[in-house]
């Protein structure tokens, strides 16, 4: 009975924290720059797709505190610059991404052995009763809504994503390129409210990981089973949301950055 009530209080747990990735759907940016040129006319709107991405970041950064603002340049000069801003905003934001799905890749890959021991033949555990056959099934769908599609899929990946889009900007401090994946997860450089959330989501998620470790065969597999699927789903979310933010030209999502005024 203990032990039931454990492993109930750690699911417990876990969909708490899941869930709390946010407070709330990640809000999306006004209208009035979202996937908008500086300056267009209505016969002359260009398809937002990924060359125009850099004017994208450009409005995007003015959340940073307004240090960017449209220049002139020449003709020449600005399809030079626009093709530099192009480029650097791929790479940046390709790492800032490609690091967050790396991490949990990682944990994936580490707890992935745990979760398949139940179905490992002879050299796995003892076999499931129907009982932890139906716990281990529902285990896996209820991480795949609430850590999967409620936190990661609504919520922090299209924040990594948005963030991620703005380590590109000129101007950027270089620790904020070297710790892009960690600054994308808005660990720091972000408001109060989302550092608030993204520490306690991280200290609580490794709490968590601790608590699991407890659990006796085969609750501990049935847990991770769960932690697989959602970190699968929020992995392949992500980088869809990174795809789909090149093609259309940016993310609408409001990247939390800290107000500079």
């Amino acid at each position: 009975m203990m032990r039931a009530s454990l492993s109930l209080a750690v699911l417990g747990l876990i969909g708490s924290f899941a869930y709390g990735f946010s407070s709330s759907t990640a809000p999306r940016l006004p209208s009035a720059i979202s996937r908008t040129p500086f300056t267009t006319t209505p016969s002359q709107t260009p398809k937002s797709n990924i060359f125009t991405l850099p004017s994208k970041v450009a409005q995007i950064s003015s959340f940073r505190g307004g240090a960017m603002s449209p220049k002139s340049t020449t003709a020449g000069d600005s399809s030079e610059a626009s093709s530099a801003l192009n480029l650097r905003t791929i790479l940046a934001s390709l790492w800032g991404t490609s690091g967050v799905a790396y991490i949990l890749l990682k944990a994936v890959r580490r707890v992935v052995p745990i979760a398949l021991e139940p179905f490992a033949g002879d050299t796995g555990g003892i076999p499931l009763s129907q009982f932890q056959l139906i716990a281990y099934v529902g285990t896996c769908v209820w991480f795949a809504y609430v850590e999967g599609y409620k936190g990661f899929q609504t919520k922090f990946s299209p924040l990594v994503v948005s963030r991620s889009l703005t380590l590109g900007r000129p101007g950027t401090p270089i620790h904020h390129l070297l710790f892009g994946p960690f600054y994308s997860m808005g660990l720091f450089h972000a408001t109060k409210k989302r550092m608030t959330v993204s520490w306690g989501v991280t200290l609580g998620v490794a709490g968590i990981v601790a608590a699991v470790k407890r659990l006796p065969y085969p609750w501990r597999n049935i847990v991770d089973a769960g932690v697989v699927v959602g970190l699968t789903w929020g992995t392949l979310a992500m980088l869809a949301s990174y795809v789909k933010a090149l093609f259309n030209g940016g993310s609408e999502f409001d990247p939390a950055l800290p107000s500079e005024n």
